[in-house]
């Protein structure tokens, strides 16, 4: 293989199309009212026939089910209700037969209360694992300091009765955080990464990083990051594994971006962009792109093997922590005007398609934007079809429902008369009316809209791998993004406005017969005016995806 060509293969997250889905809620096989890695391997045709690439699992190994998963007992083993070890290896083997890498989510801030190491380490002071995790003789004057769940969270430190010690815990406090810091604890963390990688995974989607690699202890005001361990996992995967990820969730100022991904991209190979997020929703609510223009300015700056993850929706909050109380308080007016619709004083807990009414208009608007931002896309299952919510639900419970195939009942998810977990009947985003079977046979649909996206995007690798610039346009509520790439160049449109306008603006190709826009999603093609300027006349959220020059589309991907 020549060397660009393993170069671009070792890099395929730049090109990636991300979907994250919960095994138990994506659809159910054995009838127990459970979503199942069989089920799930049902599906893998229609994932594979929307374009994704790469499915992002959320936690499926052993678990009390406090924090949805997220409070881990066995890092080395499938949740019965799930599966079993074989149904996962199985699941892997049949991504790669379809050409679908996973990734898996890697809890390791914390364990569950239940799991052995922590029981051993309370019931036993001079067991090996009482130093895994992180203790106080007395409650520390700062324990109900950075708490991470406002109104539901009480504080970061809990008295044990067995141990006879206070104990650290930056969420829940059945999650007590690991001792990062111990050398025993780091090679176990690696153990579990090269565990699931020998079972087919290709990435980790690491949980809370910024907490992962902080000190912890009573003595800690100020923690400070010890980034040199993002070092450390990045080599092991790559001794392991060459091409094997971990795309991090951490919510850090962009100030800080370079030291996650290394200056020489030693460190992580990805992050999610949560500055970009928040000031899109900003957007969003208000038509003023100022602030994500800025939010783009100020995360373009990253080593060239590293890559932002972009998104709108996950299964956490909507976190608006890093935006203005002015602007957060936009945003809650225009998405979440109700009490119950907010979470943790600083976020939304809604799904998309409901925060904006269900308008296809600027469902459309929205993840067009996403797919034209500099990074990799990551979907969330059901946004396919505009899945939404059910509010009666606590905490971030309301956004993480059954997947809605069919009009059958519970949605095609289960066979179960009364699951666990049920799906959202009745209203505007009841299965009756919001699920994949319909949305197949009608090809003006949402999930066909998605679909033609996706595929388009793979077809633009322009937005991936290339540089971009934010173009200067005449009206403050478009936003216009030039990417370019090995001698090729995508422009991208978004009208934040809910009025139709006309924009004008300079494309940046100075060649002359070359200032052609080709539009790649219709025949509306546009070309410069005498004075060199362009002036493409927009509908109210609407957008628009151009290629830049005069040559032809398919001879220009003939150079790539």
């Amino acid at each position: 293989m020549p060397l660009k060509d393993r170069m671009l293969n070792d890099l395929w997250y730049k090109n990636a199309i991300v979907y994250c889905l919960s095994v138990g809620t994506f659809m159910d096989a054995n009838g127990d009212g459970v979503g199942d890695f069989q089920g799930l391997l049902r599906r893998l045709d229609y994932l594979q026939g929307l374009g994704v690439t790469t499915i992002w699992l959320m936690p499926f190994q052993p678990s009390p089910g406090r924090d949805n998963g997220y409070d881990i007992s066995d890092y080395y083993n499938v949740d019965p209700k799930y599966g079993t070890l074989g149904d996962f290896s199985e699941f892997t083997h049949a991504c790669r037969e379809r050409g679908l890498r996973v990734m898996i989510d890697l809890v390791v801030n914390h364990t569950s209360d239940q799991h052995p190491w922590f029981r051993e380490a309370r019931s036993d002071p001079d067991s090996q694992y009482r130093d895994w995790y992180v203790w106080s003789d007395k409650q520390p004057p700062n324990a109900k300091d950075g708490v991470v769940f406002p109104g539901v969270q009480k504080s970061t430190w809990t008295f044990d009765k067995q141990a006879k010690r206070w104990y650290f815990h930056r969420f829940y406090e059945f999650q007590p955080d690991l001792n990062t810091a111990n050398p025993y604890v780091r090679a176990e963390l690696l153990k579990i990464m090269g565990f699931w990688i020998q079972l087919g995974v290709s990435g980790f989607r690491m949980d809370a990083v910024p907490f992962v690699i902080a000190t912890k202890g009573p003595k800690v005001r100020e923690p400070v990051e010890q980034y040199d361990m993002l070092r450390e996992f990045r080599e092991f995967l790559q001794w392991r594994q060459g091409d094997a990820i971990i795309l991090a969730e951490a919510n850090v100022l962009p100030d800080t971006d370079l030291e996650y991904f290394g200056d020489e991209g030693e460190r992580l190979q990805m992050m999610f962009n949560f500055q970009l997020n928040q000031n899109t929703f900003y957007a969003l609510a208000t038509g003023d792109t100022a602030p994500l223009k800025k939010a783009l300015t100020a995360t373009r700056p990253r080593p060239a093997t590293a890559q932002w993850g972009v998104f709108l929706r996950n299964h956490d909050e909507l976190d608006l922590g890093r935006l203005t109380p002015e602007q957060r308080e936009a945003v809650f007016a225009a998405f979440a005007p109700e009490p119950d619709m907010q979470l943790y004083e600083r976020g939304i807990r809604r799904r998309l398609a409901p925060m904006l009414a269900g308008d296809r208009r600027r469902l459309e608007l929205a993840y067009s934007l996403m797919l034209t931002l500099p990074g990799t896309p990551v979907f969330r299952y059901g946004d396919e079809i505009g899945m939404g919510d059910d509010l009666r639900l606590p905490e971030r419970e309301c956004a993480r429902t059954p997947m809605q195939w069919s009009t059958e009942p519970e949605g095609g998810f289960t066979k179960h008369a009364k699951p666990p977990c049920r799906v959202i009947t009745g209203g505007a985003y009841g299965f009756e009316r919001v699920n994949v079977a319909s949305q197949r046979r009608d090809p003006n649909s949402f999930l066909n809209w998605m679909e033609r996206m996706i595929r388009m995007r793979r077809e633009v690798p322009e937005i991936s791998w290339g540089d971009f610039d934010v173009l200067r346009t005449s009206r403050s509520d478009v936003l216009a993004l030039r990417f370019d790439w090995r001698n090729n160049s995508v422009l991208c449109l978004h009208n934040f406005g809910a009025e139709a306008c006309t924009v004008k603006f300079r494309s940046g190709c100075n060649e002359p017969g070359q200032n052609r826009l080709i539009n790649l999603l219709s025949d509306e093609h546009s070309e410069e005016q005498d004075d060199g300027r362009h002036a493409v006349v927009l509908e109210p959220y609407g957008y628009r995806w151009y290629r830049v020059g005069g040559l032809d589309y398919l001879l220009r991907r003939s150079e790539i």
